[in-house]
């Protein structure tokens, strides 16, 4: 479990963060950004280090097939960056990302429906 103190106000105490928390605000992170895909896994592919300097993120994705694999890192980058230390007040130390694949357009599931439509376009004059 990792902790941070926070005194807004001069009162006392502290607040207190389970990691599953910093690791469910990654999550969401990743899922507002385009162009990518959660590792199908129980860790969704997120490794997450707690240290003195920050957190240390390791993130493994799947992009989709026309995106910038070089943008796409530095938008997951800031995202998870931004969300978690406004979201918590921990620091990043730094974010890996790591491409596992690409995923490609299904041209099989397209075609029918491109078909389709003609046939329904012709349905409906008559």
């Amino acid at each position: 479990m990792a902790s941070i103190k926070y005194n807004p106000n001069g009162q006392k105490g502290k607040i207190t963060y389970n990691s599953d928390i910093v690791s469910g605000i990654v999550v969401l992170s990743l899922q507002e950004t385009e162009g990518i895909e959660l590792v199908p896994s129980k860790s969704k592919g997120i490794k997450l280090c707690f240290e003195k300097e920050g957190i240390f993120v390791d993130i493994s994705v799947i992009a989709h097939y026309g995106c910038k694999v070089p943008e796409l890192a530095y938008r997951i980058q800031q995202n998870i960056k931004q969300m978690v230390e406004s979201m918590t007040k921990y620091k990043i130390a730094k974010v890996d990302v790591h491409v596992q694949s690409v995923v490609f357009p299904d041209t099989a599931h397209e075609a029918p429906a491109a078909e389709a439509a003609p046939e329904d376009a012709d349905k409906k004059n008559n």
